[in-house]
Formats: C-alpha cells, structure tokens, sequence
C-alpha cells in the first residue's frame, strides 16, 4: 500500500497493512528535522498543504529560518500566527488588545468588526499543485484551515474574550450565533477551497475539552457549534464527496464522539491518553471513529526514554488494533527539545508493531 492508501483506509475504519504514520497534526519538514543522513521520504504518510502566504509573512519566515528551529517568537508562536493574529487585529501579546471584541456593547459592535476577507479563490491552484506534489509522492494530502485557534469556539473567544462568550452563550444567545455565523461562513469557504484541491483530509476542530471536562456543556456544543460545523462538512463534501473530515480537540470530550459521528467526522485527535481513554472509546464505537494521534506528548514523548516510547506504541495498537488508527504523538514536535533518538523510536516501533 501507498501511504495514502493505507491513511485513506484508516479513516474509513479498516484494516491497512501496517498502521499509517504521522508527526504532529500540520505540515513537518522532515526534511529539516532529522540529522544528516536520517531522513527518509517514507517516515510519513500523510503531509498537509498549506494556504497561500503574504509577501510579508514569508519575509518573516525567511528571518526566523536563520535562526534554526528552536527559534520562539515570544508568546505569539510562529510566523504563520503572527501573520494570521494580525489579519484578525487579535494581539494576545498585549492586555489591551487580546480580545478585540471584549468590548462590545451592542450587536452592531460585532457586525461592524473587520472580520478577514473570504475570498480564497485565488489560492486554489497553489493548494492543487500542492496536493498533486503530495499525491506523486505516495502520501495522502490533508488540509488544515488558516483560523484563530479553531474554526468557530475557539476564535469566538479569543475575539470576545472567554467569559464574555460563555455568558452569550446563556444570556445573549443572538450574540453567540451572529459571531459564529461570520466564523461559519469564513471556514465554510475555505474548506471548499480545500475540497477543490482535491485534499484527501480535512482538519476541523476546536479545543473544547480540559483534562476533565468540557469547557461548555454538551448540550450548548449540539446547540451552538455542532450544527454549524456539520455545515462546513456538508459544503466540502458537496464538492469532493470523498474527502475524509478529522476533528480535533485537546482534553476529554467524550460525550460529544456520538455527535461527531453523526455529523460526518471519521476520525478524532489527539485522542490524548492523559485525558482520554482510547480502549473505553473504541470499546463503545467500535472502527465507526478512527483514532488519529494517542500517543503521550506531555508524558511519554517529550519526557520519556526511546524506549519508553517503544513501549507505549506497543500497547496503544495492542489495545486499540490496527484498523481505525493513524499513530501520531498529540502535538507537533517540537524539535529540537524532543530529542531524534525519541522520533525515531516512535517512527521505527509504528513500523514493528503496526505491520
């Protein structure tokens, strides 16, 4: 099987010939982040396109490449970030401006708030040539969308500020739903562009979940934000039926797998096993959601051994199987403070254990 063949068949629940493999949940150059000698094209099966970029941003990426990869900006994160929180006038680096709409006192506060423009037609070919270079390498193509944070909880409260979000959700729910009809419309587009590339995966989520609980309740997630999610589903898949839909969310979400389900989502991430228990999932619904992550990032793989790792990728497919699973640690890698020899053990066990 080709990687993208044996991605492809995960998702849809079955059984590849060995358990597909990726790092991080967004674009890694591998390229970059093994030593010398070490990089293999085949460490992955999946690797994800990305939007068009300003001038200006890939000057700012061009600066930072200098300085190698441990390179931090601040608390603001990288390149991409600083270019996206600039779009949205979303400055989480000063208290004054970390949530532009904080402030609001009326509706027409937020309907006259510059939200980007959703205009994304002109990135289409760039994503499709982008895909086709993934394509011709044997991987599946996934494509995450250009947001704040997440689709629509997420940058619903970094724009009103948290507390100001939660209290729309209860007191001024008009609020709440004109915000996130805007974040709607805008993710809308751009998963269409995805799907007219041709991604095989698209990358939706927010992070509603802590380590014990979600951040809302169940019931305001189906009122507020499951049915608009569905719709970005629905739009994308009425443009390449077959694109296969990822959500993520860090923490325990559990009670809202169903719902995921029901609304088109084939597989979730990270499935964090600090948080979350994979076993208990896949017990209840079977391959009907595949697993896309698992592996410890704030335990095992930042600060265990190689074989600690070894050891806990033999338990996740001993107890999870192989169909419905794509192997990833949680979070992006964040090389070089992950140390190679801990990629690589990662790397080499998925190969041992998942064949």
């Amino acid at each position: 099987m080709t990687g993208r063949e044996r991605i492809l068949t995960a998702l849809d629940g079955g059984t590849p010939d060995r358990v597909p493999r990726a790092l991080g949940f967004g674009r890694v150059d591998l390229a970059g982040l093994a030593p010398p000698g070490e990089y293999r094209d085949d460490l992955v099966d999946v690797q994800f396109v990305q939007f068009g970029e300003a001038s200006a941003v890939e000057e700012l990426r061009r600066f930072i490449r200098q300085f190698g990869y441990d390179t931090r900006l601040g608390t603001v994160g990288t390149p991409e970030q600083v270019a996206n929180y600039a779009r949205w006038e979303y400055h989480p680096e000063d208290a004054r401006r970390r949530n532009p709409l904080a402030r609001a006192r009326s509706l027409d506060d937020l309907r006259d708030f510059p939200f980007p423009d959703a205009d994304v037609e002109h990135d289409i070919e760039a994503l499709a040539a982008q895909v086709r270079d993934v394509h011709a390498a044997g991987l599946a193509a996934g494509g995450t969308l250009p947001h704040l944070g997440g689709e629509l909880f997420e940058p619903a409260w970094r724009l009103r500020g948290l507390e100001n979000l939660l209290l729309d959700l209860i007191e001024r729910p008009d609020w709440a739903h004109f915000l996130l009809d805007r974040l709607t419309a805008l993710a809308r587009a751009k998963a269409e562009a995805l799907a007219r590339a041709g991604v095989d995966v698209l990358s939706l989520g927010d992070d509603v979940g802590m380590p014990r609980t979600m951040i809302l309740g169940p019931d305001h997630w189906r009122e507020f934000l499951g049915p608009r999610m569905a719709s970005i589903i629905a739009a994308a898949r009425a443009i390449k039926p077959d694109v296969r839909v990822v959500y993520h969310s860090d923490g325990w979400y559990e009670p809202i797998i169903g719902d995921l389900i029901d609304i088109g989502v084939n597989a979730i991430n990270p499935v964090q096993p600090e948080h979350m228990d994979a076993a208990r999932i896949r017990r209840r619904f079977g391959t009907r959601i595949a697993f896309w992550g698992t592996v410890g990032h704030q335990t095992t793989f930042a600060h265990g051994t190689p074989e600690d790792i070894r050891r806990e990728v033999h338990e996740r497919i001993a107890a999870l199987g192989r169909a419905g699973l794509v192997l990833c640690p949680a979070y992006d890698v964040p090389w070089p403070d992950v140390p190679w020899a801990n990629i690589a053990a990662f790397l080499e066990a998925a190969q041992v254990y998942g064949g």
